[in-house]
Formats: C-alpha cells, sequence, structure tokens
C-alpha cells in the first residue's frame, strides 16, 4: 500500500488505536511519528509497533518521542483518554501549524459538539468534557475535524496491538462542510487499509457510536462482561435495551437520524465476539474510566431537555462506584 502524497502525520497516544491507526499509515507511506511514555515509548523506539489484525501480522518502524518535536504536522491524530486530552494540548502545540488537522478520537460526545452546528445550542460548551472550556481554548476549531471510529483493538503488550475487525473510520467537519481537506484526509487514511468515509453529519455517527458506548461500557465494568455477552439475548440483555431507548430519545431531541434500527444494532454488537470494552479494560488496569464523556456528557445534554435517563443514571453511577473502588485499591 503506497500513497501518492505523503502526509506528516503524528499518532498523539499509543494505545490499542493509536497503535493500529500507526502502523495502518506508516504501511501506506506515510511519515508517522508517535507521542508515547514509559514501556509502550521503549518498546516502540527497540522494536516498532506490530499490529496483529484480518489481514496478519504487521511489524512498521515509526518515530517515536515523549516530546512533540516531530516538527509541524499535517494531520494529528489525538489518541488519548478523553479526561486526559487537556494535559495534552498543551505539549501538542509545536506540531500544530496554520493547516494543521487535528482528529480527537475520543469516545462520547466531544467538546466541540455545539461548535459549527449552527443548532439552538450553537458555541455552547459540553462541561462535563471540557469544564472551564480550556479545550477550546486550547484547540481553535478551524483545525478540527471529527470521527467516529469503528476499531476493536487491544493491546496484547506495549507496542503490540491485536484487532479482531474490519478497519473502519469515519470523518466530518463539524459545519457538516464537504471540505477539499475532508476528501483528502480520507484519501490518505485510506491507503493505510482502513475504510475511511467522509460525512456529511459527523454527528449522526457520533450518536450511533454514543449508544454504542453509553449502552454497554459502563455495565461492562459492573458485570465483566464481553459485547457479546452484553448485546446477545440474556441477563444483560434488557438493560442495554433500556439504555439504549433512552440515550436514542436523546439523540433525537438534537435532531441526529440514527439509521440502525434496534435489531439490527444488537446483531452487530452480538457479532463483534468476546471482545472487552475500552472501559472494561481501563477497569482491569486500575486506570480512571471515561464516564464523563461517555456517561455524564449524555446526562448533560439530557438534563437540556429534561429527559429522565433513570436505567442510565443508574448504571453510571455503578461503574463510578466500582471505579474508584478499584483506583483506591491499586494507589
Amino acid at each position: 500500500m503506497q500513497t501518492q502524497t505523503s502526509k506528516r502525520i503524528c499518532i498523539a497516544g499509543a494505545g490499542a488505536i493509536g497503535c493500529t491507526i500507526a502502523a495502518r499509515l506508516a504501511m501506506a507511506g506515510h511519515a508517522v511519528s508517535v507521542l508515547a511514555r514509559g514501556a509502550t515509548l521503549e518498546a516502540i523506539r527497540n522494536d516498532g509497533i506490530t499490529l496483529t489484525d484480518l489481514e496478519g501480522k504487521h511489524r512498521v518502524e515509526v518515530q517515536a518521542s515523549d516530546k512533540a518535536d516531530f516538527g509541524v504536522q499535517d494531520i494529528i491524530f489525538l489518541c488519548a483518554k478523553a479526561q486526559d486530552i487537556a494535559t495534552l494540548l498543551p505539549t501538542l502545540q509545536p506540531l500544530i501549524g496554520d493547516h494543521t488537522i487535528v482528529i480527537p478520537t475520543v469516545n462520547g460526545v466531544p467538546w466541540w459538539y455545539f461548535h459549527g452546528e449552527g443548532g439552538r445550542f450553537a458555541g455552547d460548551a459540553v462541561h462535563a468534557v471540557d469544564p472551564d472550556a480550556r479545550l477550546a481554548a486550547l484547540l481553535p476549531l478551524k483545525h478540527i475535524i471529527g470521527c467516529v471510529v469503528f476499531v476493536t483493538a487491544e493491546v496484547e503488550s506495549p507496542g503490540h496491538v491485536l484487532a479482531r475487525n474490519p478497519h473502519l473510520i469515519m470523518f466530518g467537519e463539524p459545519d457538516n462542510s464537504m471540505s477539499p481537506r475532508l476528501l483528502d484526509l480520507c484519501d490518505a487514511v485510506a491507503a493505510g487499509g482502513i475504510e475511511a468515509r467522509p460525512l456529511e453529519r459527523i454527528r449522526d455517527k457520533l450518536w450511533t457510536k454514543i449508544i454504542a458506548n453509553t449502552s454497554t461500557n459502563p455495565l461492562s465494568v459492573i458485570t465483566g462482561a464481553t459485547l457479546e455477552e452484553l448485546y446477545r439475548p440474556g441477563e444483560l440483555q434488557d438493560t442495554v435495551i433500556a439504555i439504549k431507548r433512552e440515550v436514542l430519545l436523546v439523540a433525537a431531541s438534537y435532531g441526529a437520524r440514527v439509521e440502525i434500527d434496534p435489531l439490527t444494532f444488537l446483531e452487530l454488537g452480538a457479532s463483534m465476539g468476546a471482545i472487552r470494552t475500552s472501559m472494561l479494560q481501563d477497569y482491569d488496569k486500575g486506570r480512571p474510566l471515561e464516564l464523563a464523556a461517555i456517561g455524564d456528557s449524555v446526562l448533560e445534554l439530557a438534563a437540556r431537555f429534561n429527559l429522565p435517563m433513570p436505567v442510565t443514571r443508574k448504571i453510571i453511577a455503578l461503574a463510578r462506584f466500582r471505579g474508584e473502588q478499584r483506583c483506591n485499591a491499586k494507589h
């Protein structure tokens, strides 16, 4: 795989998703650099990134550092957890030029949700994910292209990632325009064997992912269940369906068009197999959970329309309790 025009691309965050994207884009001939730290940085410097996916096992060499010393980039993928973005953005400033595209791959409701869409809440902040408007100040909207990542991957060891399903990322401008830079970005990503779809209504697909994340991630922390166990008929499916219905009403209140029907939603989820959610992986490692982005932000948006969210609220609260217990036990 080779792309006609090589891009300078930084992957900020070398977890499962970051390493998957980095490996695939490096295979396309892009100049890929990875911002990493600790054991992951050492592993990538010594042995590169190893990605095992549906096409086999791939090993690629990339530039890696714990400092943003790669020069101005064409594209930056923010692959850190939502709660870590505020700490990461100041570090990335040397990499951002006038025409740099920055793509947050965060789960949940993004901090830029009300920017560029022109609705009744245009320009508002999502306080759960950007309480002091720091993110909006550090990264001007003009740099952002939104994305929805449908990549399931797990870190087997530092720098070694396993991805069992096809790679798909959907991209869209916050103002819903089909811009030349959006199409160019999709071409660059597709060259790496990642299906890259440009969208005119990125928030529609954001809600599809938000519904999936909110109805499974917190519940997986409580139960330890995989996606297959959560979505298939059984003890947990009724709770997944109840949360999904509550979040669907929030999505509809903001004008989102969720095209996938409820039965197909469950079938597709179950077909993912014995995949552990990213939140469950974080819980197992004693890391902070992405509950602000995946849970609290949805409750915040629901509150604007006085929508009751009894099941969602209770599951988020239970997941937070378990997460805090785990973190306290580790430290």
